[in-house]
Formats: structure tokens, sequence, C-alpha cells
């Protein structure tokens, strides 16, 4: 068994068409299935269930897939540490996001990586999780985070050491502003300009179906939303932190009671090819928040 093998094996395993990993991998499709069969004859078991298109794991398969990623991932850090100086490494390592406070602990994590490569350059996509997805899975960003309740079963991840808090943002001088916390009663009647994100987690608080909310604005991002909170068309439903509510700012903000938070997670495609720089940048994340 070979590790060309287990990387072969992993990107059929992806891709679920040997014609799709063979392109993938730049190998002609009936070579790529002769490592296969040879892969399942050294190892005494079946590893794949062909149907007339697709290919999928049998159970000895899965449990192969886990351990070839550790293999593979142990093998290409290895590489790395012999290979990659702060002369060589260079490239660019794309990260999108939605407005979360907890993007500061990201940025921690890049100014200390430039520090290390200063050749090494980011860019940085602002937007709600669908947009951050949609880019993700094209291979347009090697990296999302993510806020809430997010459908992160198609990546790998980690869980950020960060909660944000769930309130509303008002007019300094709103009547909200009085209060130690903002209840769905005190919301009853009360034009609302809300998040996709906060449509999504919040109905459940809010009592009521959310065609019964008065719902006067839509948005994803939480600049826009707060000036027309400050010209009092709305109070906006978001996350603490975002937007200055400091004296004078013309914003307040009280948080949500019965009180909620939203966990943070940094994503990455499974089996991802990642560039050099971009994969280096993922091991410092995982030394950073855990393996």
């Amino acid at each position: 068994m070979e590790l060309r093998h287990l990387r072969y094996f992993l990107m059929v395993a992806r891709e679920g068409t040997i014609s799709g990993a063979a392109a993938a991998l730049h190998v002609s499709q009936p070579s790529l299935s002769r490592q296969m069969q040879e892969l399942e004859r050294d190892l005494g078991v079946r590893l794949f269930d062909r149907g007339s298109r697709r290919v999928s794991l049998t159970e000895p398969g899965m449990r192969l897939r886990r351990r070839a990623e550790e293999i593979v991932d142990l093998v290409g850090r290895t590489e790395d540490e012999f290979r990659l100086t702060a002369d060589t490494l260079a490239g660019e390592v794309r990260v999108g996001g939605g407005e979360t406070p907890a993007m500061g602990l990201v940025a921690d994590a890049m100014a200390a990586f430039v520090d290390a490569y200063p050749l090494v350059r980011f860019s940085l996509f602002s937007g709600n999780a669908e947009s951050v997805g949609e880019r993700l899975d094209s291979g347009r960003l090697d990296f999302g985070v993510f806020v809430g309740h997010a459908d992160l079963s198609r990546y790998e991840f980690l869980q950020l050491p960060a909660r944000d808090r769930w309130g509303v943002f008002m007019r300094e001088g709103d009547p909200l502003a009085a209060l130690d916390a903002v209840g769905p009663e005190d919301l009853a009647g009360r034009s609302l300009i809300l998040s996709e994100q906060a449509s999504r987690e919040m109905g459940a608080w809010f009592r009521r179906d959310l065609a019964d909310l008065d719902v006067v604005a839509t948005y994803n991002l939480l600049y826009n939303a707060a000036l027309l909170a400050r010209r009092g068309m709305g109070v906006v439903v978001s996350l603490e932190g975002i937007v200055d509510t400091s004296p004078g700012s013309g914003l307040a903000f009280r948080p949500l009671e019965p009180a909620i938070s939203a966990e943070v997670f940094v994503a990455w495609k499974r089996y991802q090819a990642f560039s050099p720089a971009a994969e280096a940048f993922l091991g410092a994340v995982r030394a950073r928040w855990g393996a």
C-alpha cells in the first residue's frame, strides 16, 4: 500500500465516481481503476460498492478513509515542516465570513501567520452564511467563518472559543433603551429589521409565526441596517459588538431575554486540495484551536 494509493482513494471517495476522480487527479480512468483494485487486493477487502454511475464506500472503505485522512495529513504536515520557510512560502489565502466579533480571533491568527510568512497575503470576503458557503463549495474561498446553526455537514470545521450574543439595536432614546434586556413582548407591534439568520434562528424566541411580525426591512450585512435604525425606521435584531453603540453613536443595544447566543466555527471543504499557503494556514488554525 503506497501513499499515492491512499491519496487516490480519498479523491475517489470525495468525487463519488472513478471518472471524476481521474479528471481531478489528471490520470487515466483505467489506470485509476486498476490502482483501486490493487489497493483492495492488498488490503483483502472490498472498499467500494460500484453502481452504474457512482461508487460509494463500504464499511471497510469508511474505516480506511478515516485512517487515510490521518496518514495523508500527517505526511503533508511533516513535509511542510521541512520544506516551507518564511522566505519560500507565498501566495493568497481566501477567507470569508459573516459579521461577528469572533472575526477578531481569526484576524489574530492571520496577523500571526503573516508575521511568520511575510510573503503570504489574505483575501477577505464578507457575506452571509449562504454566500460564504457557495464560494467555499465552488473553491473561491479556502475557509469560511460561520455563526450559529449553519449546516456544516459537508465541511471539516473547528469551533472557535467565542459565543456571540443576540440582541436588539435601536435608536438612542428609544423606550427599549431604558430596559436591561428585551423580551418577545417588548417587540410586539414594533417595526423590525431582520437578517435571514435572525429569521432562521429566532422563530421560536418570538413565540409567534414570523409572518405575523411587522418586518419593514431585511438585511445581510449590519452596516446598512444600522443606518435604518438610526433614522427610526425600526429596531434591528442582530449580534452584539458589530456596530458602534457608544454614547453619541446614535444607537443603543440591549440583549434578548430569554438569552440566545451563537457558536462560531471556521470551516473548509472536505478533501480540499489547498495551495501551500492555505495548507500552512490550516496547520496554524489547528494548532491554535485544536486538532
